[in-house]
């Protein structure tokens, strides 16, 4: 596909996305893109890196004509847009779009609710752009129980000095499922601190196991066999038919007593009445749980109070590099999106696979 100065393929930004990213994306593209930025179509962000904005934000009816206009123009998209309501079908509001560039990594069941996954559009992720802070997350829920946080926050509050005796992390076993690039970069961080570290995928393939920097692969058939090893349970794979309820009360029952387990992937993950049970009963020591089933979870949820769990608003993989990172990943590939290097653009979604 080759793009001339007159035929140049419109970008238009669907997600609020700070100034200097879109200079960044002009300056990448030299010219070769008309680029669509209008931040007053784009709902005002919450935090850094909000990629949904405030609640209740609405277009006008003028602002919602533009937004339209734009949108059937478009080749390429920043994110799936929140289409205004009644608007028709993504592919017939934007019958000219090649390409959309999520900022997350996990869209493969929107792209399927969206009825997108027998069309030739081009998925790009931002897999691999919350590696850092996801593992770090886990590593902060690790060494909550492991130093005993909360004991210690409690005593200071009470003004009171009792000595107690803690645990380390050297020579503990970690269990990742679903490794991919966050779960090797959690593997990478607690090899650091003298954990082992297995990985559970689809099936026992020691040069994956090479890839990712583990020391031992188990295969789906396996599962229970290693989760019955871990000091640590983390999820990180990708919500499919394949993955959920994966974690059931059986696979928690085969868990060593007192086990941390932490939840960087999806909610529909885990079965929560199984996770509940587990964490009331001791089963599971202490659990990070970054996402849940219903999100926003229900200010009624249980798990807001049980006192070994610290709650996290699906913000664990948030930080202030992000949309940069994702700027770069779209840099890229643009470049071969325009060069017709389309084999070499990076983070494509297989929409089979759903990851």
């Amino acid at each position: 596909m080759s793009h001339d100065q007159s035929s140049r393929p419109v970008f238009f930004v669907t997600s609020p996305l700070e100034q200097e990213h879109v200079d960044r994306i002009a300056g990448a593209a030299g010219g070769r893109i008309e680029i669509r930025y209008e931040p007053d179509l784009l709902a005002p962000t919450r935090y850094v890196a909000d990629h949904n904005g405030v609640d209740g934000f609405q277009l006008t009816e003028e602002q919602e004509k533009r937004f339209m206009a734009h949108l059937s123009d478009a080749n390429i998209l920043w994110d799936f847009p929140t289409l205004p309501k009644g608007a028709p079908h993504l592919l017939e509001a934007a019958p000219n779009l090649q390409w959309v560039q999520t900022t997350s990594s996990g869209v493969g069941q929107l792209v399927h609710r969206l009825g997108l996954a027998s069309s030739n559009l081009r998925v790009s992720t931002a897999s691999g752009v919350h590696a850092e802070p996801l593992a770090e997350f886990v590593m902060l829920v690790l060494l909550s129980q492991m130093k005993q946080l909360s004991r210690l926050q409690a005593d200071q509050q009470a003004h009171r000095w009792v000595r107690y005796c803690g645990d380390e992390l050297p020579g503990k076993e970690m269990v990742i499922i679903g490794p991919g690039k966050i779960g090797k970069r959690v593997a990478e961080v607690a090899h650091a601190f003298g954990m082992t570290v297995s990985a559970m995928g689809r099936r026992n393939d020691p040069e994956r196991a090479r890839e990712l920097g583990v020391d031992r692969m188990f295969g789906r058939d396996d599962m229970f066999d290693a989760l019955s090893e871990a000091d640590c349970v983390v999820l990180c794979c990708p919500h499919t038919p394949e993955t959920e309820n994966l974690i059931d009360a059986q696979a928690f029952n085969v868990m060593k007593d007192g086990v941390v387990f932490v939840n960087i992937s999806r909610g529909p993950v885990v079965v929560e009445d199984a996770l509940y049970g587990a964490l009331t009963s001791g089963k599971i020591g202490f659990a990070g749980l970054d996402v849940f089933r219903t999100e926003p979870l229900p200010e009624e949820s249980p798990f807001w109070d049980l006192p070994n769990v610290l709650v996290s608003p699906h913000s664990a993989s948030t930080a202030y590099s992000e949309n940069r990172k994702i700027s770069d990943i779209f840099c890229h590939n643009l470049e071969c999106f325009l060069d017709d290097r389309v084999e070499e653009m990076r983070n494509l979604l297989d929409f089979e696979a759903m990851y």
